[in-house]
């Protein structure tokens, strides 16, 4: 088989993995045997529809084992897989899908309406609605198309170099980017996450982050689906939910965000579950609050963290569950075929110790953005990736993260790039500059909050509402403040330092200068 890439990992398993289960849901489970079934007559009816090597598939919609159909058909044919964020506005998804240039789109009847409002006038020329009938000419059913295909899979040659995905990351200029990953990227990742997270063809992994977002996809499913273990997947978060799926399918691997982890350690049935068969829980997005480590830790558990982003497809560093009491505050040491290291601003080498710009190199890192010639180039320093990241390696070689991507806010693990935000206040032309930063909140970690200055008279609830349909509701600011001017360095740049010191929490926002 002259197919190296992902589109061909379940097959190469059917065998191997005969009879175990690959993938659980609330619609359906799927044996290796029925998940590769599915995989091969996908690739027919894509390939039937005009979809060759090169060629771009969005899929829309949450966690479903449709959305891995979707991946590893592409993965065969050669095709471009590009999975787009259900919470973001009409308006951002059609951004994405005509700067991807795709031309089919798979979209779950759970968000039909939301691809329609997105899609309808776009290039798109096939459409297929999983777990849902075609209601109108344009649509084909999912699992009608399916039944009357081939199960023979359809391959095409694919190498390690060749793209295997599209996903759009909010860019600091506000227009998002699409990092391209390739075969390899997610492979070597895949293998990177089996080393030093020792994933086993016994693990079953409950994913409730979404797939869209590279680490769901990339650090839970793919590694797990490699060895041949289990992936329970769940379209949204419900702490009760988790916990009866940890002790109904016997879960081992546990992953999401500081708030997912609070919220299951203050469920009322935490107490009463039965954890015993979690080995693994790995977080990221931001630190673990010492509340949290030490309610599971009050439970034999401890975590793991790491630090990475979607061009690294993302792992970077990972921090071991028996180092984790003894290096708090880091991010772990770079994944076994990965490189980090901290430049200064000439980018030469610091030594240990000393904080700069962290960089990354290995097989798992991405080459270019789509389309975005600009932005690849400024993006690498040789054959290091800039992540635009400060911190500094320990002498030990653990990662100490000490501020994030520009003013990047991580609300939920989330991410919000505040030039995005800007970008769309700054279209009032009551308002003259407005700066967006991210404020500590206790459920979400942090929560966006608008500093503007006014040109001229508008109220707080007029700027709020100009966002409304136009952005995720997640990057909305949650306050808006007035004031007569911003703090600015001689240059003229905006110091956000000194808004997040002067906005340390929503409550420091007084009451005459917000609203939200």
């Amino acid at each position: 088989m002259d197919n190296l890439g992902l589109g061909t990992w379940i097959s190469r398993r059917r065998a191997k993995s005969h009879g175990d289960t690959a993938v659980i849901s609330a619609e359906r489970t799927l044996r290796y045997e029925e998940f590769a079934d599915r995989i091969a007559r996908l690739s027919n009816v894509l390939a039937d529809r005009g979809i060759a090597k090169g060629d771009r598939v969005v899929y829309l919609g949450n966690n479903h084992p449709d959305f891995l159909t979707t991946f590893f058909a592409c993965g065969a044919l050669g095709a471009i897989f590009v999975p787009l964020n259900t919470r973001l506005a009409p308006r951002e998804l059609e951004y994405m899908i005509e700067d991807s240039g795709a031309a089919f789109l798979i979209t779950h009847h759970s968000v039909r309406d939301l691809a329609r409002a997105a899609a309808w006038s776009s290039g798109i020329t096939h459409r297929l609605v999983v777990d849902g009938p075609a209601e109108l000419p344009a649509v084909e059913a999912f699992d009608d198309v399916l039944a009357a295909a081939s199960p023979e899979l359809r391959v095409a040659r694919v190498d390690f170099d060749d793209p295997a995905m599209i996903l759009y990351t909010s860019g600091t200029t506000g227009r998002p980017k699409g990092a391209v990953l390739t075969h390899g990227n997610l492979t070597w990742n895949s293998i990177n996450a089996l080393v030093d997270y020792d994933v086993t063809s016994d693990d079953v992994a409950l994913l409730i982050a979404p797939l869209f977002h590279v680490a769901s996809l990339s650090m839970g499913a793919l590694p797990t689906l490699l060895k041949g273990g289990t992936i329970v997947l769940h379209d949204k978060f419900d702490p009760g939910a988790v916990l009866i799926a940890v002790e109904t399918h016997g879960v081992t691997s546990l992953s999401g965000v500081p708030t997912t982890f609070q919220m299951l350690a203050e469920h009322p049935a935490w107490d009463s579950t039965d954890l015993s068969t979690v080995r693994k829980l790995t977080c990221g997005g931001s630190s673990v609050p010492l509340r949290v480590t030490e309610a599971y830790e009050k439970r034999g558990l401890s975590f793991s963290s790491g630090y990475g982003m979607t061009e690294t497809a993302p792992g970077a560093t990972a921090l071991p569950y028996r180092k984790a009491r003894e290096h708090v505050g880091s991010s772990g040491l770079a994944h076994f075929f990965t490189d980090v290291r901290i430049v200064g601003p000439d980018l030469q080498p610091l030594p240990a110790g000393e904080t700069g710009e962290i960089e990354i190199s290995g097989p798992n890192v991405i080459r270019r953005y789509w389309n975005r010639p600009d932005a690849t180039r400024d993006a690498y320093d040789g054959e290091w990736f800039r992540s635009g990241d400060i911190g500094c390696l320990d002498e030990e070689g653990y990662l100490i993260v000490s501020d994030r991507l520009k003013d990047m806010i991580i609300s939920g693990g989330e991410n919000i790039y505040p030039a995005e935000v800007e970008q769309l206040i700054m279209e009032l032309p009551q308002i003259e500059s407005v700066a967006v930063i991210g404020v500590p909140d206790q459920r979400w970690g942090e929560v966006p909050v608008a500093v503007a200055v006014k040109r001229s008279e508008i109220a707080a609830d007029a700027v709020l509402k100009h966002l409304t349909g136009r952005i995720a509701k997640y990057k909305a600011p949650k306050a808006v403040a007035f004031v007569d001017e911003l703090p600015r360095t001689a240059s003229g740049k905006i110091r956000k330092a000194d808004l997040r010191e002067r906005y340390s929490s929503l409550d420091a926002v007084t009451a005459t200068e917000v609203t939200g």
